[in-house]
């Protein structure tokens, strides 16, 4: 497995770095989506600081994989790619880094104006990034909560659009983001004839 990214696929990091995101993600927007629901509670507390440390590893990531992305390239598109298609991956993807770095920047400049502290994992505070606003705060929690369902569209389409290229057109899309012999790509299948 290569580290860089050779022109047929993407490169061991670049595939590293994807994965990690998506489960982070996954483990993120699951406890976003239940915290806000939970009675008031040290647990709550702790929960939240999961949520926050999560979202700062998510931003570290994120930023590392637009560098990697930027010094390694990308793969080109699958032969046989319309022209159109390869302009909407590259859209998509690029949305997808500005949303990755929009979210967690969006949640930390709520948590500034609202006054609260941010830890990374308890090992260390981070500075606030604006001073404590209540208007600013608001604003800032409905931002973030606005690119997160941004977040979760363009990552359905993305999903949906790799395994219909996986699926339905038998390419190499999604097996390009795998370790090599994960997936197996074939030839469509040709229907069958019928007999007169």
């Amino acid at each position: 497995m290569s580290l860089r990214n050779p022109v047929d696929r993407w490169g061991g990091i670049s595939q590293s770095l994807h994965w990690a995101v998506v489960a982070l993600i996954l483990a993120t927007g699951l406890i976003g989506l239940l915290m806000g629901d939970m009675r008031a509670s040290p647990t709550k507390v702790q929960v939240y600081a999961l949520h926050k440390s999560l979202g700062l590893t998510i931003l570290a990531l994120a930023t590392l994989r637009l560098l990697w992305r930027l010094y390694a390239g990308a793969p080109h598109a699958v032969p046989g790619t319309p022209r159109w298609q390869a302009r909407v991956a590259s859209v998509t993807h690029w949305l997808l880094y500005a949303l990755l770095l929009a979210i967690p920047l969006s949640g930390w400049t709520f948590n500034s104006a609202a006054g609260y502290p941010l830890q990374w994992f308890g090992l260390f505070n981070l500075p606030a990034l604006v001073e404590r606003d209540p208007a600013l705060r608001v604003t800032a929690r409905d931002l973030h909560e606005a690119l997160f369902w941004g977040l979760v569209a363009v990552t359905l389409l993305h999903a949906a659009a790799a395994l219909y290229h996986h699926a339905v057109l038998r390419d190499a899309t999604l097996a390009r983001m795998l370790p090599r012999g994960w997936l197996r790509v074939g030839p469509r299948p040709t229907p069958a004839r019928s007999e007169d």
